[in-house]
């Protein structure tokens, strides 16, 4: 089996496959209704991943009457991906009335902490500072195929909306009425007509790709591994959430649920093979892990890091949203923050296109505030935050970098300013920008 499956101590971890996931159904995977027959639903979502699933919501919730969601594997992906999420994000599952779920199953952060592994100092970054700004001064830390498992839960509200996983998008031709999407099953082939598509399928975008639209930017040279584990960090001094900093030990460190499990990221060459990824997981925490001592390692998998986007973000009607429109590194937890706010404001500005309620230019303008949040603000803060914890070496670049956190840590005033600069990563309802039909 291949590494980019994730594999927890050398064994898949995926759910068996299954050709239809009815997105009604309790927790536990219990189906509640048979699935219904497939029409002509106003919208196509492909990608049945965190972005997607919210997109449907937000569509529905919207007034969407119906919406379908495919997406070609059997389930919800269980790779240990992103995993804490910000208060921009978290004002955004606000209005959506999902905060709740999440909160009841996610563990509370007060913001992160950088240390320098060479020095062991700590610059705390807290969030505290936030209160009585912001709505919700904290972080969450949830795998991201839990919230995906909420949404599904939720979704289930909806009557008109579909989930269909073993599901595969091959294909696509749309006119000035609407699209057509070929789909691939197990059962045999279809095509289905939709008015619009959203394209939420993930960095290898089948949607982006059938549209010949150019990912422009670059691939980093080494890659991440990404490792859930059981260890006490805490009983070693660290909070749950860091970020330390070494051109060797560089890592990201992070309570996952109450559990005990951790996500611990490093990286590594991008040319090693993945033969031995393991083994070099187990030599890499001989050395990395703070005191030493037994752990459990739960799941591991390697990811190329890119900063990249689309070189558009609609063409007609079709839309991208998530890493099917950019990409960036992970450090930050700006790659399913920077989707998940790419959703609230495109379920809310395509719902409206489809009830009558706007006109097609609001979609316009979405493809374009989205496309110039990520290049102007998230991509060169990921990257920035990226060499800082990975890359950057002993010497006067990094005794300013420190400094710059040092003041940041003890000036509450410095950091809350420089906190709220993420507000600006949200973008606010377009629906103003567009005239009603």
């Amino acid at each position: 089996m291949a590494l980019d499956q994730v594999r927890g101590l050398g064994d898949a971890v995926r759910a068996a496959p299954r050709p239809v996931r009815p997105c009604r159904r309790t927790h536990s995977g219990t189906r509640v209704r048979q699935e219904l027959p497939v029409s002509t639903p106003p919208v196509i979502v492909a990608g049945g991943g965190p972005v997607g699933l919210a997109t449907a919501f937000g569509l529905a919730r919207a007034g969407v009457p119906e919406v379908l969601v495919i997406d070609r594997d059997t389930s919800v992906g269980t790779s240990p991906r992103a995993m804490v999420y910000l208060f921009p994000v978290l004002e955004g599952f606000d209005r959506l009335g999902l905060l709740d779920d999440l909160k009841a199953e996610a563990v509370r952060g007060p913001g992160v902490t950088f240390l320098d592994h060479e020095t062991g100092e700590h610059f705390p970054q807290l969030v505290d500072t936030l209160e009585g700004v912001v709505a919700h001064p904290y972080a969450l830390h949830i795998g991201q195929d839990q919230v995906s498992e909420i949404l599904l839960r939720r979704l289930a509200d909806f009557p008109g909306v579909q989930v269909r996983y073993g599901t595969e998008l091959s294909g696509l031709a749309q006119d000035d009425d609407g699209v057509s999407v070929h789909l691939r099953t197990t059962a045999g082939e279809e095509t289905v007509r939709a008015g619009w598509l959203v394209g939420a399928d993930g960095a290898h975008s089948t949607v982006r790709r059938s549209l010949g639209l150019g990912f422009e930017g670059f691939t980093w040279p080494d890659r991440f591994i990404s490792t859930n584990l059981r260890y006490d960090f805490t009983a070693h001094g660290l909070p749950i959430a860091s970020w330390r900093i070494d051109q060797v030990y560089g890592a990201v460190i992070a309570l996952i649920n109450d559990s005990g499990l951790w996500r611990f990221t490093f990286r590594e060459a991008g040319d090693l093979p993945d033969e031995g990824l393991e083994q070099r997981i187990h030599e890499h925490y001989a050395t990395a892990l703070p005191g030493g001592g037994d752990y459990e390692l739960v799941q591991f998998a390697p990811y190329r890091i890119h900063q990249r986007a689309a070189t558009t973000f609609r063409a007609g009607r079709v839309l991208l949203a998530g890493d099917a429109a950019h990409l960036t590194n992970p450090i930050g937890a700006l790659g399913l923050t920077t989707g998940f706010l790419d959703s609230f404001v495109l379920s809310e500005a395509l719902a409206a296109v489809v009830t009558g309620r706007a006109d097609e230019t609001v979609l316009d303008a979405y493809a374009h505030a989205r496309r110039q949040v990520f290049l102007d603000l998230v991509s060169p803060r990921a990257t920035q935050t990226k060499r800082l914890v990975f890359d950057t070496p002993p010497g006067p670049a990094k005794e300013a970098a420190l400094a710059h956190l040092r003041h940041l840590s003890s000036d509450p005033d410095a950091r809350r300013e420089d906190q709220l600069t993420m507000r600006a990563m949200a973008t606010p309802s377009l629906l103003g920008s567009a005239s009603g039909r």
